[in-house]
């Protein structure tokens, strides 16, 4: 079984929010071979395409981050039924300039929570036609619309609800088919 390196990209900055925790308990159960790292997308200047050609460091640092990752792992909230500004800013200074964007072909997978009653359904349906347009083939199933509630996930990662922990890791494994399949 291949191993695969996987950046894990939080649209919240909050620390402690509730997407993070679904990061965290993602990076738990994965399978041996599915190495999930977070990268963190708080320092990134909001894009400018003046700036584009001389980009700062955070955002080579960034760039550098996904180029090497074998795929990307979204954790979305939902804002304004919509994804949330610092995603759509880190996603748009990794496409550019054009026809440099570290995203074409890369696998993606998608998976959200909030405490609403429709979770992150539309933020995830805006970021699949985003990453469409970026060329990124995209697991269709599962969707992963977590309806948070306290004690489900600890801040560790702990998942506290078998059933839970149980879809999650199918979720994982089936974005491990999707990635041998694109490679």
């Amino acid at each position: 079984m291949a191993s695969y390196n996987i950046a894990v990209i939080i649209g919240s900055l909050r620390k402690e929010s509730y997407n993070r925790r679904l990061a965290n308990a993602l990076i738990k159960l994965a399978p041996e071979n599915l190495k999930l790292e977070i990268v963190e997308i708080g320092d990134l200047p909001l894009f400018n395409q003046d700036e584009e050609k001389s980009p700062v460091l955070a955002v080579s640092t960034f760039k550098a981050k996904i180029k090497i990752a074998d795929a990307v792992l979204f954790v979305t909230p939902e804002y304004n039924r919509s994804t949330s500004g610092v995603l759509k800013n880190a996603i748009d200074t990794g496409s550019r300039p054009y026809g440099e964007s570290i995203w074409l072909h890369k696998p993606a997978a998608i998976a959200g929570t909030s405490t609403g009653a429709m979770s992150s359904a539309l933020a995830q349906q805006h970021l699949r036609n985003v990453l469409t347009s970026l060329d990124m083939p995209t697991l269709p199933q599962p969707d992963v619309f977590i309806h948070f509630t306290e004690g489900l996930i600890a801040f560790d990662g702990t998942v506290n609800n078998e059933g839970t922990g149980k879809f999650l890791r199918g979720f994982l494994d089936k974005f491990d088919k999707l990635i041998e399949r694109n490679r």
